[in-house]
């Protein structure tokens, strides 16, 4: 009985054991048998616009469970790609970070589909101090020169993205010193806006305004701002010269259109403050016609007596 009982222990025991050792296997072993899958990866950071060349390349080995969707298996899927978003060294390279097998080189490939890169000359003043960079949220405002009554600021495009500043599509990128610096600024925009942009440039001022890059949304008031908001004796005084003007023309049933900048120069007299300008100014320039002009002779000289 003894015996018996000393044999159940150690089969037991045996057990035990065993168990044990499946388990601190399972533990351990297991997990490294996991199957992986080799990819493409970036031996160093690839910027924006760079192309993809062999020396660029290696192969590691993923989980296949932690493989990214859209992996690049194959260095030829890679290879004379373009990088449209920045690749970190050692990070799986996929084919959503990649131009299109087809597509153009450099930063061109980054423009998506259906938009335009539009550039604009800016000052510090116009381009908010240096504080606007690539891939910036920004709106523009347009400024149209004018008299009193002719000048206007609005806004002509919103929720603009910055492709560049200058050379640079990246921001902290390092460029060469002795490089002209290009006080420009490239901006996407659909083909509609590029040609708004581009009247812009050639009517007036152009200038940006810089955005939270979260607030996306777009203020439908956009109705251009003159220069009654500058001097409130002047809002005043125009406001008052509109409404009696106005009031008159609608006693009579003629309501003038307040957009149209002559009929602006009427309601607050400045036309008739302009001619009267021009007027005295052509005097000026005209010089005064003598009333009688007489031819005296003494011997042999001959001169002109003019008599005003």
């Amino acid at each position: 009985m003894d015996r018996r009982r000393v044999l159940t222990l150690f089969g037991i025991a045996w057990i035990s054991a065993a168990l044990l050792t499946y388990f601190v296997y399972a533990k351990t072993k297991a997990p490294k048998l996991e199957k992986r899958v080799a990819v493409m990866a970036a031996v160093r950071d690839i910027p924006v616009g760079s192309m993809i060349r062999k020396a660029d390349l290696k192969r590691v080995q993923v989980l296949e469970k932690d493989l990214p969707r859209g992996a690049v298996m194959q260095d030829a899927a890679a290879l004379n790609r373009v990088a449209i978003y920045p690749v970190g060294a050692n990070e799986p390279l996929t084919a959503a970070k990649l131009s299109s097998v087809s597509g153009v080189e450099g930063i061109p490939s980054t423009i998506e589909p259906g938009y335009r890169a539009v550039s604009v000359q800016i000052t510090d003043v116009s381009g908010v101090a240096g504080l606007i960079q690539p891939n910036s949220r920004v709106d523009v405002l347009f400024t149209r020169p004018g008299s009193m009554a002719e000048a206007i600021t609005s806004t002509i495009l919103q929720d603009v993205k910055v492709l560049a500043m200058g050379r640079a599509t990246q921001v902290g990128q390092t460029l060469d010193p002795k490089a002209p610096k290009m006080p420009v600024v490239t901006l996407v925009v659909t083909p509609d806006e590029a040609q708004k942009l581009e009247l812009a440039k050639n009517e007036g001022k152009i200038s940006l305004a810089l955005r939270n890059p979260l607030d996306r949304s777009n203020n439908a008031d956009t109705v251009p701002v003159t220069t009654e908001v500058l001097d409130p004796m002047i809002s005043a005084r125009l406001a008052r010269a509109r409404r009696g003007r106005t009031t008159a023309l609608a006693s009579r049933g003629k309501v003038p259109n307040l957009e149209d900048p002559n009929v602006w120069q009427q309601l607050t007299g400045e036309q008739k403050l302009k001619k009267k300008e021009e007027e005295e100014a052509r005097k000026k320039k005209e010089p005064e016609k003598p009333k009688a002009v007489v031819d005296v002779y003494r011997g042999e000289k001959h001169v002109q007596e003019i008599f005003r």
